[in-house]
């Protein structure tokens, strides 16, 4: 078997270190021992931007604010699935930007450089606190869920605080969307308690080849 080779290590704002690993043509990016995402596996990742766009249908030029660029996987899917939506794309950790335009460019394949996307290197939840009434939507995928594994800042997403911030930032009717590797009764319980209607949509890592299975809350925004 070929073994893992370290690529790269990126720096996490406010503590912490994400490494890339390449073996063969497989990569991931890792926080310690837990692989937070993987090229062989973006099925869910996909789900987050097609899920949310379908019930965007109908809504001319929408804007997306998606919370972590990760692989790239959820920004490729929106771009593919819609003609007119504006992507902002925030994402904390300046090195995985980096490895997107670097070791990682052929699976990017020129994404970020298309003319309907924006790239923010910070804090979503900071962005989102900022920005009222400005998306139709927000597809949040930072760390691995509502735990919050890599930044004990991203927590703060989860909570009332970062809830009442996404609920701000959305226009009347729009969508908050959250990935998450497991399940959590109690996040669906602050979602409805931040004033969002909310479904849990079960989902598969490998879309419709299988693989484990992830989680993502579509929270809408009432009118």
């Amino acid at each position: 078997m070929i073994p893992w080779k370290l690529l790269d290590t990126g720096a996490v704002p406010d503590g912490g270190e994400l490494r890339l690993m390449q073996r063969g043509d497989e990569f991931a990016i890792m926080a310690g021992p837990i692989v937070l995402m993987n090229n062989r596996m973006s099925g869910s990742e996909e789900s987050l931007a097609t899920l949310t766009l379908e019930r965007l249908r109908g809504r001319p030029k929408p804007t997306l604010l998606i919370g972590g660029l990760g692989m790239g996987f959820t920004l490729r899917a929106a771009l593919a699935n819609s003609a007119d939506a504006r992507l902002v794309v925030a994402e904390l950790v300046p090195a995985i930007v980096q490895w997107a335009r670097g070791p990682l460019a052929e699976l990017f394949a020129g994404s970020l450089d298309a003319p309907r996307v924006a790239i923010e290197v910070g804090d979503v939840g900071a962005l989102m606190r900022r920005s009222r009434g400005a998306f139709d939507a927000i597809l949040l995928d930072v760390d691995n869920g509502p735990e919050g594994l890599t930044r004990d800042g991203n927590e703060g997403l989860y909570a009332a605080g970062g809830l009442g911030a996404a609920y701000s930032a959305l226009r009347p009717g729009g969508y908050l969307a959250v990935w998450s590797a497991h399940p959590s009764p109690e996040f669906t319980r602050r979602l409805s308690r931040a004033g969002f209607t909310v479904e849990e949509l079960k989902v598969r890592a490998r879309g419709k080849s299988g693989g484990s299975r992830h989680l993502i809350w579509m929270a809408r925004r009432g009118k």
